[in-house]
């Protein structure tokens, strides 16, 4: 059989009167074809399925290995969380309750006479809350030396209840010109002391 006699076969036209191998071929190149086209299509989704999920293993395992640091270090977390708590309720015990701030405050005003300071100012501004405590600020005025000053901030700081010292100003005081004798050099400080107090549940 010529090239042309194949031509002439091959052509859809004329296929229906072709011999058979020539018709047997075509159909086995149609199936072929179909097959390898549905294989390379089913292939692709498959491959793509593939390194969809390839991604989410990587993001899997790194995340394993983040929680297993974690859970590594857990008996480590719950030993610095016990003494967190530890360290929270001992500072809690040092707020005063609402009845013991009074007696707080008269601490802080003696602490100032034991230190040899004249008190020329000491007043108790309104309460703020603070979430789950209240902070009380004493507006302090004082004079007397720098070792007194130093003994009045040294007694705060020995206090049983939490008192802190801020905005303070230190300034000379003026010798008394009309005064006999030597004069010791007075300072006059002001400041901001601050006490706290806890507070109950139906405060906060």
């Amino acid at each position: 059989m010529t090239l042309d006699e194949i031509q002439h076969h091959l052509n859809l036209e004329n296929i229906g009167n072709s011999p058979f191998p020539i018709r047997l071929g075509v159909i086995v190149v149609l199936c072929t074809a179909i097959i390898a086209a549905g294989l390379w299509y089913d292939t692709r989704i498959q491959v793509e399925e593939l390194e969809k999920h390839e991604k989410k293993e990587l993001v899997l395992k790194e995340d394993f290995k983040l929680k297993a640091r974690q859970a590594a270090k857990l008996e480590l977390y719950k030993e610095q969380l016990a003494e967190m708590n530890a360290t929270f309720g001992a500072l809690l015990r040092q707020l005063p309750e609402k009845t013991d701030v009074e007696s707080l405050l008269v601490d802080v005003s003696q602490t100032g006479l034991a230190s040899g300071l004249e008190v020329k100012r000491f007043k108790p501004s309104a309460e703020e809350k603070k979430g789950f405590y209240a902070e009380l600020p004493i507006t302090l005025e004082v004079i007397g030396s720098f070792h007194q000053m130093a003994t009045f901030i040294s007694g705060i700081a020995a206090l049983p209840r939490i008192v802190t010292i801020s905005n303070m100003k230190l300034e000379s005081v003026k010798k008394d010109a009309k005064a006999e004798g030597p004069q010791e050099d007075k300072l006059q400080m002001s400041a901001t002391a601050k006490t706290y107090r806890y507070l109950q549940e139906d405060e906060q």
